[in-house]
């Protein structure tokens, strides 16, 4: 309670902001197809909300140095409360897909300012904790806002109301938080020559991740949709693969810090692909066989990408976690980009397969390359490796998270020193 009550405030108002991301991501594609939109346009949507992901990410620590902490956050939940109201009035691709960029932008630019008070609030003996509580905290209340859509019915206004409603009262508890400003944002620059030097397994892998995980984030409830699953069975569609997917990161993260992690990663990546294979050639239209399978498929596609990170920090010089780690966001946010748009049009072409043909030309491009540089490059010593992070999904990160982890890692590094 001690390290909880200080930062109540800042993790409250990034509960609500996550609330009404759930309700909205899920509203989409779920309304959309209601409202006769073809899968290629809901691949946009996920890749319009990618590309404002990626440009909040770019460009927020400026709006906020220009303005402050206060006044950015409230510009981000207001033009994410009007983003989805506009949604509202305006039932057509043309106007969604752009709006949805907006959405991404104030979501990137929202959780970047929560994440820097939290890191400054924290010191280094507290931030595991305070990471660990945060990652927590966002996971649940994200779940709870795709599951709340459960209980009513997606043909009326009521959840385009209720997310803007949220994402609005998202700004209050920041706004009478007695929290002192914290220091300027991190900013993070994309250096594609450094990152290939560092491990180029590291950037195709990343890019791949992001195809597939972005393009099942946008697109999965539209499939469950397809394969008959009712509203509330879509929910847990959506939702319980994440859920799997944190918990799995526990024993694939102990595996790897044991191991080559190019192995892992090469494990983890193929056990994806047979899930892959199996939602194409068993196409299931039961709810159980369906749930399980995205479990399965989550807890493997969820888990590759701190994997990924912790391999790239293995070769990385000291001192640069956050320069690697902030550059593989951004990669990955590239691949995010281009998966819906690709399993959109697959979707179209090939029925509701196509998002599992997406995300396995994906897996198998990983697995390759990754066999491919295993043969070119030996192992990092154990003695060398560091310590795998448990993370959120990358599509709920930012270099703040990044930089929150990074001081998460260190701070415990000081603690083990000085106990021993």
């Amino acid at each position: 309670m001690k390290h909880f009550l200080p930062i109540s405030a800042l993790l409250l108002g990034s509960a609500i902001l996550l609330f009404a991301g759930g309700i909205n991501a899920l509203i989409l594609p779920i309304r959309g197809t209601i409202e006769g939109f073809d899968a290629a346009s809901l691949g946009f949507l996920g890749t319009g909300w990618a590309i404002g992901y990626v440009l909040g990410c770019v460009f927020m620590a400026r709006l906020v140095a220009k303005v402050g902490h206060i006044r950015a956050f409230a510009v981000m939940a207001a033009f994410a409360a009007i983003a989805v109201l506009i949604q509202l009035l305006f039932m057509t691709p043309w106007v969604w897909v752009p709006v949805r960029g907006v959405s991404g932008f104030c979501f990137a630019g929202a959780a970047m300012i929560v994440e820097s008070w939290l890191n400054e609030r924290a010191d280094p003996a507290s931030r595991g904790k305070i990471f660990g509580i945060y990652t927590m905290v966002n996971l649940f209340a994200s779940t709870a806002g795709q599951m709340s859509l459960a209980i009513g019915d997606t043909h009326e206004i009521t959840w385009f109301v209720l997310a803007a409603i949220f994402y609005c009262l998202a700004l209050v508890p920041l706004a009478i938080s007695s929290t002192a400003t914290p220091k300027p944002l991190v900013r993070v620059k994309l250096d594609l020559r450094a990152l290939w030097r560092n491990s180029p397994v590291a950037v195709v892998a990343v890019f791949c991740v992001g195809v597939s995980n972005g393009a099942f984030g946008t697109l999965s409830a539209v499939y469950a949709g397809r394969a008959g699953l009712e509203l509330g069975s879509i929910a847990l569609f959506a939702s319980l693969p994440v859920l799997a997917g944190a918990i799995s990161q526990i024993p694939i993260g102990m595996a790897s810090d044991r191991t080559d992690r190019r192995f892992v990663l090469i494990g983890v990546a193929l056990g994806a692909l047979v899930v892959d294979i199996a939602f194409i050639t068993v196409q299931p239209d039961g709810l159980m066989t369906n749930l399980v399978m995205a479990a399965c498929f989550g807890a493997m596609i969820y888990a590759i990408y701190p994997v990924i990170v912790a391999h790239a920090n293995d070769h990385a010089d000291p001192g640069t976690y956050i320069l690697v780690s902030g550059g593989l966001l951004m990669i990955y946010g590239l691949g995010a980009i281009a998966g819906p748009t690709i399993a959109g049009v697959a979707m179209g072409v090939f029925g509701p397969a196509g998002l599992f043909f997406t995300s396995a030309g994906a897996h198998v491009v990983t697995i390759l390359f990754t066999l491919v540089r295993i043969r070119s490059r030996k192992a990092v010593p154990d003695a060398d490796k560091g310590s795998f992070v448990a993370s959120p999904a990358a599509r709920a990160q930012t270099p703040e998270t990044v930089a929150l982890a990074a001081g998460a890692v260190e701070g415990e590094g000081a603690a083990r020193s000085e106990a021993a």
